[in-house]
C-alpha cells in the first residue's frame, strides 16, 4: 500500500491566497456601496426633475389666468422684463475694433456661430449695445434651454470641454461639499439657468461656449438689423428661438 502525504501549501502562497481574499471582499463592498448611492441619487434626481415640473406647471398656469383675468377686466396684462438673453455671435473678426473684440472676449464669444447665456442687467445691457451689430440675442424659453444643454452642452471641468453624459460630472462640479446643496443634476442646471437663480454666474461658467451650426437656410443681410424685418443682428426677443432650434 501507497502511504499518501497531506499536500503541504507554502506559507506565501496562503498569504497571497488571503490577501486576494481580502482584496476581492472589499472590491464587492465597495462596488455595492456605490451602486446602492447611485440608486438613492436617481432617486433623488428623480424627485428633484418632478418637482421643477410641478413649479413650471403652476406658474404657466398662473401667468395663463393673470392674462384671462386682465382681459376679462378690460385690462393689459404685462409680463415681466426677462432675466437671461441668449447670445449669439454671427459675424468674424474682419474690421472688428478692440473694444468690441473685448467684450465678445470677456462674454466668451470667440468663435464664430457661438453662443452664450446672459445674466441681463445695466453693465451687460451695454456690453450688449456696443457688439450688437456683430452678434444676435434673444429671450430663451425654457424648452430652448433644456434642448441646448442636452443637445450641446459642454462642461468645464480642469479646463477640458467634457461632455454631460452623467450627472455625476454636474455634481463634482457645482455641488457644495457638504452635498446639501448646490447643483446635483442636469435638470438642476436647466432650472438654475431658466430662472436666474443664485447660483446662475456658477452654473453659466460651467457651461462651455455652446458650439451652433449654421442655421437651416442661412442668415438674413447680416449687415442690417433684424428690427428692418430682412436683417440677422440685433434683439431678436422671443423669435431667437426659433433661430437656435435650425442652428441645432
Amino acid at each position: 500500500m501507497y502511504n499518501f502525504r497531506p499536500r503541504v501549501i507554502p506559507e506565501n502562497i496562503l498569504k497571497k491566497q488571503a490577501r486576494d481574499a481580502k482584496l476581492l471582499k472589499a472590491r464587492k463592498d465597495d462596488g455595492k456601496a456605490k451602486k446602492d448611492a447611485r440608486a438613492l441619487s436617481r432617486k433623488a434626481h428623480y424627485a428633484l426633475a418632478e418637482k421643477y415640473f410641478g413649479e413650471y406647471q403652476a406658474a404657466d398656469a398662473a401667468l395663463l389666468k393673470a392674462k384671462r383675468d386682465a382681459k376679462a377686466a378690460g385690462n393689459f396684462f404685462v409680463e415681466g422684463q426677462p432675466k437671461v438673453a441668449f447670445v449669439i455671435r454671427i459675424k468674424g473678426i474682419n474690421k472688428l475694433a478692440p473694444k468690441p473684440k473685448k467684450i465678445l472676449q470677456l462674454l466668451r464669444l470667440r468663435q464664430l456661430h457661438n453662443g452664450v447665456f446672459v445674466k441681463l442687467n445695466k453693465a451687460t445691457w451695454n456690453m450688449i449695445r456696443i457688439i450688437e451689430p456683430f452678434v444676435t440675442f434673444g429671450y430663451p424659453s425654457r424648452e430652448t434651454i433644456s434642448k441646448l444643454i442636452y443637445k450641446r452642452g459642454y462642461g468645464k471641468v480642469n479646463r477640458c470641454r467634457i461632455p454631460l453624459t452623467d450627472n455625476s460630472i454636474i455634481e463634482e462640479a457645482l455641488a457644495t461639499k457638504d452635498k446639501v446643496g448646490g447643483i446635483t443634476c442636469i435638470e438642476g442646471l436647466i432650472h438654475e439657468i431658466a430662472t436666474c437663480g443664485p447660483d446662475f454666474k456658477k452654473a453659466n461658467n460651467f457651461l462651455w461656449p455652446f458650439k451652433l451650426s449654421s442655421p437651416l437656410g442661412g442668415f438674413e443681410l447680416k449687415r442690417h438689423s433684424f428690427a428692418q424685418g430682412y436683417g440677422a443682428y440685433g434683439d431678436r426677443e422671443d423669435l431667437i428661438n426659433a433661430l437656435v432650434k435650425r442652428m441645432m
